[in-house]
């Protein structure tokens, strides 16, 4: 989806500690790109502190994805974009893009990705519903309603 389409981007510059001998970004870094970029996402939404989620729900991952389009390269500042797709009883869909900062602001689209996660109700427990100010706080953030499919 264009970039536009999301309403946070989170700007990442690549490390040489992230690049493999041709200085291109490791497969297993994009999902590490993913995971610092939803932290900051729930930040914004006003859902994580220092401590984790803001005294809310303990939060698996139940599914990743990610989908290459396009090599990534040492010191390229990129953006990890990111919105909540769908809240469902237990789950919460993200939908995630990297994309390359192009200095016209085009669309450089790099990977694609899908994570899942569930709330559970401590760690080894099982899943529990989204609570109500998780799904309010995304909501709001978003602007829109989040828990039917789209």
């Amino acid at each position: 989806m264009p970039r536009s389409d999301f309403r946070f981007a989170f700007p990442k510059r690549v490390r040489f500690a992230e690049v493999d001998g041709q200085s291109v970004v490791f497969n297993s870094r994009y999902l590490e790109y993913f995971d610092i970029g939803l932290v900051e996402y729930w930040r914004a939404a006003g859902l994580y502190s220092g401590a984790g989620l803001a005294g809310g729900p303990e939060v698996h991952l139940a599914k990743a994805l990610v989908e290459y389009r396009a090599p990534i390269l040492l010191d390229e500042l990129v953006s990890v974009c990111i919105r909540c797709a769908r809240i469902g009883t237990t789950s919460m869909t993200f939908v995630l893009e990297i994309h390359g900062n192009t200095a016209a602001g085009g669309d450089d689209l790099r990977a694609t990705g899908e994570e899942v996660h569930v709330v559970v109700g401590e760690v080894r427990g099982r899943p529990v519903p989204v609570p109500p100010d998780v799904i309010a706080k995304f909501e709001a953030y978003e602007g829109r309603n989040l828990r039917t499919p789209k």
